[in-house]
């Protein structure tokens, strides 16, 4: 495991703003919190325990939220694996100020074991995977009996395992994965995200035989007595 680090100070260096663990009694946290119980009581018949965060397009803010999705849930005592499986455009490293030299290609292509890989962090129970060294065929990688091989290997040592993927409408790798998941969340920009692209993305979903546990409106500005904060993603 690698040593911990101060998370005040990785997520000031990387410009993604894990409020959840900074400030947990701020607005943000608690709306975060709210996101993570609906996801809890989504089903009543089955846990959703693998779940992937994806967005239509990029700049979303995708990866801030299934960060700090992946903390509260960390916060709750489970043991929890934040695994970047954007294999193209990967951040997660950045996000928690770790190297990226070894990660999920190294797992998949049994290069490394994933206990040897797994980062801890500062955050009590969260755990991250990052994406490892770049492959020049992710979907590839996200289809292979591998993939089904470290999802069940995973559950045998997290609660939760929770996956940022690259935007659905970019490439067909977040619709390989959310197959293989228990549900997914999309997440839409405020007032960027086109109507249009966001139901072709809950289409690409459907197609994939995914559950669509919710959408996570992000960057909405608050009004004046409103419930909703603004949130300003990276």
């Amino acid at each position: 495991m690698a040593r911990k680090r101060n998370i005040k100070q990785t997520s000031t260096n990387s410009g993604r703003k894990l409020v959840t663990a900074i400030d947990p009694k701020s607005p943000i946290s608690e709306q975060y919190r709210t996101i993570r119980t609906n996801i809890q009581y989504s089903s009543v018949d089955q846990e959703q325990r693998v779940i992937m965060v994806t967005s239509s397009g990029p700049a979303e803010g995708k990866s801030t939220t299934v960060a700090n999705l992946a903390v509260t849930f960390a916060q709750l005592g489970k043991k929890v694996l934040l695994v970047d499986a954007d294999l193209r455009k990967p951040t997660v490293h950045y996000t928690f100020g770790v190297n990226n030299l070894f990660g999920f290609t190294t797992v998949l292509t049994k290069q490394r074991p994933l206990e040897s890989v797994v980062r801890e962090t500062e955050i009590q129970d969260l755990y991250v995977l990052t994406s490892g060294p770049i492959p020049p065929n992710p979907a590839e990688l996200l289809i292979s009996k591998s993939m089904e091989q470290f999802i069940e290997e995973a559950k045998e040592q997290f609660d939760y395992i929770l996956f940022d993927t690259p935007p659905l409408l970019a490439v067909a790798d977040p619709q390989i994965l959310a197959n293989q998941c228990d549900g997914s969340i999309l997440v839409v920009f405020s007032e960027r995200t086109e109507i249009e692209q966001a139901k072709k993305a809950k289409e690409l979903l459907e197609n994939a035989h995914s559950k669509l546990l919710g959408v996570v409106l992000n960057h909405k500005e608050a009004q004046k007595n409103d419930y909703y904060y603004y949130y300003g993603a990276k």
